[in-house]
């Protein structure tokens, strides 16, 4: 069904969408010319549309009836224009349900009924209209005189307009949103033995054109007139869960793919970006598409998510969008992958996805080995590292645990790192004494090695305690002690990791006007990565030593001695949104990817080695560019297997890609075909892209205890692996 502006209802045949018939809405109150609806919405317990008009009157229709609808209520006399409904049924009690309607005074109303299989208002008088339908004055409803419905309210976006309501049964709760950016979202609880409601306000920066939630995730997603979608927990309202950037214009529709865990946002500038939420990724991303129309249309979503199909309204035009199915690709697993490592020791990949798996596989051919399933319940491994023997796996899920695993798939330790509460974990950093959790705090959280001989370990205190201003999202460790860790807006913190005190922040040069502007956006860093190779001299006379990349698609270069800005460049296009990033062990190579599926490789050999007065800004020499995947990159890693430097790259099409650096594809694993990487004892140094400066096993063991350093040998790697094997 779809109702116009003017009152003509339309209904379609929900194969095709085909017009079957049309009909105008009855309504005798104003002249046709001045009718206009504002919203409509399907009673579905009991047949039956509310739709509001301009007329401040809300009319309740049957649409059972065989020819026209008819008007069976007309609630008239409000206060303000209803410019938004929403409607409830009780399943489990088919007499109770709730319209909840906000208006253009910024009030949010809510009508609890408790008789509508019977009727929706008492007949009071035999007063009716020339449309036979029952008068009800919306005064006489406030004031309790029909027993089998009551109004409780309240005005917390006065005066802005109420843009979307939704009743969220599970929360017994009421979530509206406006254009004010004080009263942004309004979630609206019922008190016991009250006639209004119990407001709590969330504040963004430029108000909220549109609001949906997510019943499984319980996450209320917003549309923010600031380009941004973000994602709130309804119990903890003080700042949002995620941010996701990519769009360029006012978001103005969301809507949640319930089953799969995604979400639809819509801008403007008529972009449609479809979001995994457990990665924050956006996945598919449609443009260039959608009819040509005035600035101020307002583009409705309805999903039909059982048949695959997405409408949008452009004025009178209807858009049928139908999800085709893809072509087969060979997938690496069930769900978005989140992260791909390389095991020197048994020369395995391992990858982890949002179903909660953990895949290992054979490097050599791509074959798989192990599986080790639902390690962290339903929940989302967001994260993964190894520790410096290569024995013992670490996964960090979104219920806010850290899991040991030795690889035999035994659960050693589990680390209680949010107090019992969901977390979104972006990053694990293990250092020689201590294991660091970070992605949702302001603070380091903290693990120290001497508690691992528990089998559930609690946190202790980090020492340096808060000096970043938003959530820390990731870190990188230099030895012997350099730690740096990087926040949700931006701030980049220079530690001493034995004394874990903060030294200095690393800032941009307020002087030039390009980056004032970068600052007032905020750009996340969301990767942080050491240079390797470079010289102490070097980075003692202002070379760069640390490569940041967010939210923004530029990559920055930095001396952390001095604090300076080196370089920077746009490595992806900047609609793109963030990227991720990996540094060659070499220190030679960067690799970055985006939210499309391209990655780059670029040489950094010397690129910002001595220090300028000038911040750099021409990019380095881009080496290739591929796109081995469909959709979002999610992890990148680099390392050498054999003689061989090889790039890993996870991604939200369920793949795990093998390449040769600078960007060779070798093969996907989970194929049916197998591949076989050469173990040569030597490479020609043409081949070689880090021209022979191999990292010896020493060095990658730097931070391993002092008596298991001799177990890193290769003829050690080979037996355990095959040992492993068997």
């Amino acid at each position: 069904m779809t109702v116009s502006k003017r009152g003509s209802v339309g209904l379609r045949d929900r194969r095709d969408m085909s017009l079957l018939s049309t009909q105008r809405l009855p309504n005798c109150t104003v002249r046709p010319k001045d009718l206009w609806v504002t919203d409509v919405v399907l009673l579905q317990n009991v047949h039956k549309i509310a739709v509001s008009f301009t007329s401040k009157e809300i009319c309740f229709y049957d649409i059972l009836s065989e020819k026209n609808f008819i008007c069976q209520y007309k609630v008239q006399g409000l206060r303000f224009t209803p410019w938004c409904l929403d409607y409830w049924s009780n399943a489990s009690k088919p007499d109770q349900a709730i319209l909840t309607v906000g208006d253009i005074g910024g009030q949010v109303s809510v009508l609890h009924f408790t008789s509508v299989q019977m009727y929706l208002f008492e007949r009071r008088s035999l007063w009716t209209d020339s449309d036979s339908a029952v008068i009800v004055q919306w005064d006489d409803v406030l004031k309790g005189k029909h027993h089998c419905c009551h109004i409780v309210q309240h005005q917390a976006h006065k005066p802005a307009w109420v843009r979307k309501v939704l009743y969220l049964d599970s929360l017994e709760a009421f979530v509206s949103c406006s254009t004010e950016p004080q009263s942004s979202i309004v979630i609206g609880w019922k008190a016991k033995d009250s006639k209004r409601l119990q407001v709590t306000s969330l504040f963004t920066k430029r108000g909220v054109w549109d609001i949906d939630y997510h019943h499984e995730l319980r996450m209320i997603a917003t549309a923010g007139l600031d380009h941004q979608v973000l994602l709130w927990n309804a119990h903890v309202t003080a700042k949002p869960v995620y941010i996701l950037n990519g769009h360029v214009a006012p978001v103005t529709a969301v809507c949640f793919l319930q089953k799969k865990k995604q979400l639809l946002s819509y801008s403007r500038d008529k972009v449609l970006c479809l979001w995994d939420v457990s990665s924050q990724l956006c996945i598919h991303r449609l443009d260039g598409v959608f009819p040509a129309t005035q600035d101020d249309t307002r583009t409705l979503l309805l999903l039909i998510e059982e048949r695959q199909l997405l409408l949008l309204t452009f004025n009178s035009v209807l858009v049928l969008l139908e999800s085709t199915k893809e072509e087969m690709r060979p997938g690496s697993h069930e769900h978005p992958v989140t992260c791909v490592l390389y095991n020197s020791l048994f020369r395995h990949v391992i990858s982890s996805d949002t179903g909660s798996s953990v895949i290992c596989w054979l490097a050599d051919t791509g074959q798989k080995v192990k599986q080790i399933h639902r390690c962290h319940g339903n929940a989302d491994i967001s994260t993964m590292a190894l520790d410096g023997t290569q024995t013992r796996l670490f996964t960090a899920g979104s219920d806010g645990e850290v899991k040991v695993w030795d690889f035999n798939g035994r659960c050693l330790h589990r680390m209680n790192v949010a107090l019992g509460k969901s977390a979104a974990i972006s990053q694990m950093l293990l250092l020689r004494t201590s294991l660091l959790v970070m992605g949702w705090e302001r603070m380091l959280t903290v693990f120290r090695r001497h508690s691992f001989s528990k089998s559930h370990v609690d946190p202790s205190e980090w020492k340096g305690g808060v000096h970043h201003r938003a959530e820390v999202l990731c870190a990188a460790f230099q030895p012997p002690q350099t730690l740096v860790t990087g926040s949700r807006d931006g701030e980049i913190i220079v530690w001493n990791n034995n004394t874990e005190k903060a030294l200095r922040k690393l800032q941009l040069p307020a002087k030039h006007e390009e980056f004032k502007q970068t600052k007032r956006s905020l750009d996340t860093i969301s990767t942080l990565s050491f240079l390797q190779g470079r010289t102490s001299a070097q980075i003692a006379k202002g070379g760069a030593d640390l490569v940041s990349c967010g939210s923004s698609s530029l990559v920055r270069l930095w001396n952390t001695v001095h604090g300076r800005l080196l370089g920077h460049f746009m490595a992806h296009e900047a609609q793109l949104g963030s990227v991720v990033m990996n540094v060659s062990p070499c220190g030679k190579l960067l690799v970055t990817a985006d939210r499309v599926g391209t990655i780059k490789t670029w040489d950094i050999e010397y690129y910002c080695l001595e220090s300028n007065e000038e911040v750099v800004s021409e990019p380095p020499q881009l080496l290739r560019s591929f796109r081995p995947h469909h959709d979002g990159v999610t992890h990148l890693h680099t390392s050498f297997h054999g003689n061989h430097l090889l790039l890993l790259s996870a991604s939200s099409d369920c793949r795990v890609a093998l390449s040769y650096l600078p960007g060779d594809i070798i093969g996907f694993f989970g194929q049916e075909e197998q591949w076989s990487i050469m173990r040569s004892a030597c490479v020609h140094p043409q081949q070689d892209p880090c021209n022979g400066r191999h990292p010896d096993n020493t060095a990658e063991c730097e931070e391993m205890e002092t008596d298991k350093k001799q177990d890193c040998g290769t003829e050690h790697r080979v037996c355990l692996g095959e040992l492993f094997l068997t």
